[in-house]
């Protein structure tokens, strides 16, 4: 588009020259931020749909999310946790990742998990609602350490092409 000033610009060729910069976001960071993305969508929707049968299998022997909250926070730690990181890993593989970014994606999962229930069990925090934030703050935190860590694994447009 030719220099044109500002001040004799439309309103309309304004908001095209405002999208044109929008776009100017990279390919790479455009994907990057979508795997990103795409991570977290898989870790709720993980928790979400995994969590009903694990709720069914927990009320068949008698006990419930809400009881393992209670009366067994860590094990609902490592449940929730498993529940996230599972579907996160298998979306992973489905867009062509290996086994070694599941891994390390699986641990920016898993670490914070276990710091949480080790500070639950020796008791240094007793709130399971401030330590359930805590670890969910971190495991974002987290994935976003590994990605950055290994940019080039999440910024080609199709993975599986690689």
């Amino acid at each position: 588009m030719p220099h044109v000033n500002a001040h004799h610009m439309t309103a309309g060729q304004r908001r095209g020259r405002a999208l044109r910069r929008d776009r100017r976001i990279s390919p790479s960071a455009r994907s990057f931020i979508r795997h990103y993305v795409e991570m977290v969508v898989a870790m709720f929707l993980g928790m979400a749909v995994l969590g009903v049968p694990a709720g069914w299998a927990l009320g068949a022997v008698g006990s419930s999310w809400s009881e393992l909250t209670t009366d067994a926070p860590s094990l609902m730690f490592l449940g929730m946790a498993m529940t996230m990181t599972v579907p996160m890993v298998g979306w992973m593989r489905y867009r062509g990742h290996g086994w070694r970014a599941g891994a390390e994606m699986s641990a920016s999962m898993l670490v914070p998990t276990f710091a949480a229930i080790g500070l639950l069990e020796l008791g240094v925090v007793g709130s399971t609602g401030f330590l359930l934030t805590a670890e969910h703050v971190a495991m974002l935190l987290g994935m976003l350490g590994v990605m950055l860590l290994r940019p080039a694994e999440y910024t080609h447009h199709d993975p599986r092409a690689r």
